[in-house]
């Protein structure tokens, strides 16, 4: 191949490329694939109708992009220097995942330093999580917590095989360790699979119709007890993937075991060292032989699909003594894909690139004493960003109190996958002042993430209480926390309008919807093309005014059947709110209101990953 030496002909080429990808990408779908992960194919009856009408300007635009990709392929230089846009026109740097990560201070994704010219929406509900889609605002920005739900903790061990022995590292235990809740619409089941008994660490397997009374089926892997996987040993993920082809892989589990042969004699490794082990099943009960083994990691680990990238990650513990102004080796995190779990797992000590760790902005509960770490990262993709629930050890346990160490799940979000904003470093998941609650220390979140349960999203978390005089780390067992659905963050705004205006937007779809409350005030919306230029009809003048509070609205115009006129057209939306809040918009395909994003662990009137009905 050809070596481009040329430092202008290769930045030309690079810029050349990416417009080719953006014509050859028609937002989230693929007309030409030219890279590994495009996002999926629309097949609704509306985007295939689109396709037959592409305009001739996109045509003509295309056959000179086509010639860049040539030259690209000429000069040997295409792979290394293209990556196709993400679904929300996000395009990834070169070289993926990015190694020049900086631990233990802010970072900004770049892609809020230099978001995308037109933002494709096709995928999920529109978050307000971040300025990514905001061009300018008066409204405000408002971040939301969930709260414990009354029936915490939902799940308690209160079986023989769950509470076996006390002492120094044993107690009772009903508790995701990450474990997973989920939402199984095959069954129309709540499930979760969880870590019991300190001691022998089983993992175990209950259900519930309504995600609040569980209840606990006695099996036959290990015969009168819920028990799926006996010994399990550390912490795990359990996986229901609801886009594997495959029905017996349906389920995934990857936990964390001791490995003393994982590092070679004579390698320094700080901390414990550990490799994962991946198992699949049927049906979440019978679980396969190790299909699977990794390279060496800590001891608490954890793994999430990534569907916008299609590649499973695993989050790696890691010790580093890296981060500025801590002498002694902290907890962070690092990163590592795989298509499918089984193929790239070995990788080498510190091969895995770093990732994300505690900074500056989190907040230790003994300042100078005990800075803050990173314990543990779960991930979900929900709507049209991944979720990042970040465990952040803010102090060591009490053994005069015997309280154990306080763990807070934290919140955080990422549009590429690998960078995270983290804009509210408060605590999401906390524990409690009560030494006399189940989440008196070291809550921490559950494989899956949240569900989606009508007008609300579902947390579940572990928690423990301490089991003094024995081990200040035990008795843990399960909380929920419930919170709005699309409820991290608001736009809000007073007894005065105010606006908010968006970048330029690309859509599909046919009905604009919002997730607000204005059941006091009113909420319109109007269209405007890439020059701000109101588009008629959809003026705010012709607008019917929004006056509810409702997690799914639609927005209407007068005289207007629906947006299809505007589709595929680089356009703004402008927000007009009175008195209210705004979670979240999305143009839908139909009135049902199917965002066609993601729908995290799921829950009742979803029937996959994807909501394309709406939901209940």
């Amino acid at each position: 191949m050809v070596r481009i030496k040329d430092e202008q002909l290769n930045l030309e080429l690079r810029v050349a490329a990416f417009l080719a990808s953006l014509v050859l990408y028609r937002d989230d779908v693929p007309v030409v694939s030219v890279a590994a992960g495009a996002a999926r194919t629309n097949t609704d009856e509306h985007e295939q109708r689109e396709r037959m009408s592409i305009h001739s300007e996109r045509l003509r635009a295309r056959a000179g992009c086509f010639k860049a990709v040539a030259l690209l392929l000429a000069a040997g230089g295409f792979q290394a220097a293209v990556a196709a846009p993400a679904y929300n026109g996000i395009v990834p740097p070169a070289e993926w995942p990015p190694r020049d990560m900086v631990l233990g201070q802010e970072v900004q994704p770049p892609y809020l330093l230099s978001p995308p010219e037109v933002i494709p929406i096709d995928a999920g509900r529109q978050l307000f999580v971040d300025d990514f889609l905001i061009e300018q605002t008066s409204m405000s920005r408002a971040f939301h917590k969930p709260e414990w739900h009354p029936a915490s903790p939902v799940l308690r061990p209160d079986q023989p095989w769950e509470q076996s022995a006390h002492g120094e590292r044993e107690g009772p235990m009903a508790m995701p360790f990450s474990g997973g809740v989920w939402y199984d619409p095959a069954d129309s089941l709540f499930k979760t699979w969880y870590l019991a008994d300190y001691g022998d660490r089983h993992l175990c397997y209950a259900t519930s119709p309504d995600g609040i009374a569980w209840d606990k089926p006695l099996l036959d892997v290990v015969p009168g007890t819920n028990i799926v996987f006996p010994n399990a040993e550390g912490a795990s993920v359990v996986w229901l993937d609801l886009e594997e082809a495959n029905p017996e892989r349906r389920f995934k589990f990857v936990l964390s075991r001791v490995d003393p042969g994982a590092v070679e004699a004579g390698v320094k490794w700080n901390g414990a060292l550990c490799s994962m082990r991946v198992h699949f099943s049927h049906d979440g009960i019978h679980w396969s032989r190790e299909m699977a083994k990794t390279g060496p990691c800590g001891d608490r680990n954890s793994a999430f699909w990534n569907p916008f990238r299609k590649q499973w990650v695993f989050s790696i513990r890691h010790y580093t003594g890296g981060v500025p102004g801590v002498s002694h080796a902290v907890r962070c995190r690092r990163y590592w894909e795989s298509p499918d779990l089984v193929s790239n797992t070995l990788w080498k000590p510190e091969e895995p690139v770093l990732w994300t760790s505690a900074d500056s902005l989190d907040v230790s509960r003994s300042p100078g004493q005990v800075a803050p770490e990173l314990y543990n990262l779960d991930a979900v993709a929900y709507e049209s960003v991944m979720l990042g629930f970040f465990s952040i050890q803010r102090a060591i346990a009490d053994m005069e109190k015997m309280r154990p160490k306080i763990n807070e799940v934290c919140v955080g979000f990422s549009r590429d996958g690998f960078h995270w904003s983290r804009p509210d470093r408060s605590s999401f998941l906390p524990v409690s002042e009560n030494a006399d609650d189940w989440n008196w220390g070291n809550v921490q979140s559950a494989g899956g993430g949240c569900l989606i349960v009508g007008d609300e999203l579902r947390f579940y978390a572990s928690g423990r209480r301490g089991d003094p005089p024995h081990f200040q780390d035990a008795d843990g067992s399960t909380g929920l926390a419930v919170m709005r659905r699309d409820g991290f963050a608001s736009m809000e705004a007073g007894p005065d309008a105010a606006t908010l205006t968006t970048r330029p937007l690309r859509f599909s779809g046919k009905s604009l919807f919002v997730n607000v409350d204005a059941g006091d005030g009113e909420l319109k919306a109007e269209v405007l093309d890439v020059d701000g230029n109101s588009v008629a009809p959809f003026t705010a003048a012709a607008c019917v005014p929004v006056q509810h509070d409702k997690t799914k609205c639609e927005v209407r115009w007068d005289g207007v059947e629906d947006l299809s006129e505007l589709s595929d057209k680089p356009v703004r939306f402008r927000f007009h709110l009175r008195q209210g809040k705004l979670y979240a918009f999305w143009v839908s395909p139909n009135v049902s209101g199917a965002s066609r994003g993601y729908v995290a662990a799921g829950g009742p009137g979803f029937a996959g990953a994807i909501d394309t009905t709406g939901g209940n």
